[in-house]
């Protein structure tokens, strides 16, 4: 523990990467709100523009593992910096698009990539190098930062876009990305031994394992490979799959669009959108806590069963404002509660030094499924007209998920015996 009553400075580290995953999730939130203006503005069709958002969340996700693998060489700080000066510099340039497939290289490439080394995959690297103790409740808070990125950006930005138009509202964003260089630069630290620190709630004495220096490419494909081996990797990859279909890809990028289909205003469709960050963020943080505490595959099975529900109902809910709220506060406690005990799952399966790659790797995943989810959206709308077969089938697939995870972990040599690794607290050895 810290010592004394002094502040361990890993609450300081954990402060600028929520400050950091906060503006990341605002900017992977505002594509939703470009939608109809580039519409509207390039005649491009909804499918165009869906495609470029999922090249933006597949790319997002493939980053992961390779920015966890640029973090061990390089250190966290300089890979942050980067990211952000990257971001910036996308968005900034999208007011001079004239063609589609400048929004491809700008939002789907460009601000993709960046995006991607501020994600879930720098939470569990702060929180598995900075933490022993209340290791899931930080987790928990971190990847509560992306509703609390939604709920800080969305309304602003549809109300810029709806009052100003998109380019204001894209520099604003550029400028966002912008402000948190200086911050990163002066109080984001790499290791706790870089100040002669051990991890909170770690022995002074502990042995931390020093960065990387072989190739981070290498790296990262070797930690694939590990993975692609193992019968839990594709147990936890595959249901993190279905998470990314039926949140990032389809929820934030086709809820603003659908609520517009149904007489729903743009702004108010974004504060909708906002207002399941206060239930996101209420559910991850709890989540965080009950992973410290409960089976993490009970937990995971849990969730994608009642988002299976929620997803069924959506496209009822759209009858009636108060129809859609119900289904904003019970999808919102469920959105990002899956992170924390997939983060662990991932710890406890492959060991806590491999724990940013190997997550990196189910991010890949998870950001894959949103990529084809968000570009299935978009051509389901334009050829049926509706965007309920898309929400029916994303909940199908959340039952599917909610079965996989209970195998996470289970000898298929003992069918009745569970591996240690699933329960909290414990480790495979």
């Amino acid at each position: 523990m810290a010592g004394g009553h002094k502040l361990h400075y890993a609450w300081v580290v954990a402060a600028v990467t929520f400050l950091a995953l906060l503006v990341a999730a605002g900017i992977r939130a505002s594509p939703g709100v470009l939608v109809v203006p580039l519409e509207n503005e390039f005649h491009w069709s909804r499918a165009t523009i869906s495609f470029a958002i999922g090249v933006n969340i597949f790319l997002y996700g493939l980053s992961g593992p390779f920015a966890a693998a640029v973090m061990d060489r390089f250190g966290v700080r300089r890979t942050m910096l980067a990211a952000f000066s990257l971001i910036a510099l996308g968005v900034a340039a999208t007011p001079l698009m004239r063609h589609s497939w400048q929004l491809v290289v700008l939002w789907g490439v460009v601000v993709g990539c960046g995006t991607g080394a501020s994600a879930n995959v720098l939470a569990a690297t702060i929180a598995s190098r900075w933490f022993t103790a209340r290791r899931g409740l930080v987790v928990g808070l971190l990847t509560s930062a992306a509703a609390a990125g939604q709920l800080a950006f969305l309304p602003p930005l549809a109300s810029i876009a709806a009052n100003y138009g998109w380019r204001p509202m894209a520099l604003a964003v550029a400028a966002a990305a912008l402000a948190l260089l200086p911050v990163v630069a002066l109080l984001m630290r790499d290791r706790p031994e870089d100040m002669g620190l051990a991890p909170y709630g770690g022995q002074p004495s502990a042995r931390v394992a020093s960065s990387s220096v072989g190739n981070p490419v290498s790296a990262a494909l070797r930690a694939l490979g590990t993975g692609l081996r193992s019968r839990d990797f594709w147990l936890i990859a595959g249901s993190y799959f279905i998470c990314g279909a039926s949140t990032s890809g389809l929820i934030s990028t086709h809820l603003i669009p659908a609520c517009i289909d149904n007489g729903i205003a743009e702004v108010t469709a974004a504060s909708l959108l906002a207002s399941m960050a206060v239930f996101n963020f209420i559910g991850t943080t709890g989540s965080g806590w009950l992973s410290d505490r409960v089976d993490n595959r009970v937990l995971l099975a849990v969730y994608y069963g009642l988002r299976g529900l929620s997803l069924l109902y959506l496209p009822f809910s759209f009858e009636s404002f108060e129809g859609l709220s119900l289904f904003v506060a019970f999808y919102g406690l469920d959105w990002i509660a899956t992170v924390p005990p997939t983060i662990r799952l991932t710890a406890n399966t492959f060991g806590r030094e491999k724990t940013g790659i190997m997550f990196g790797w189910m991010a890949v995943s998870h950001q894959s499924g949103g990529a084809l989810a968000a570009f299935l959206g978009g051509v389901l709308r334009m050829d049926l007209g509706t965007y309920l077969q898309a929400f029916m089938l994303a909940g199908l697939l959340c039952f599917i998920a909610a079965i996989m995870v209970l195998f996470i972990g289970v000898r298929r040599e003992e069918p009745g015996v569970t591996a240690p690794a699933t329960y909290p607290g414990q480790a495979r050895t």
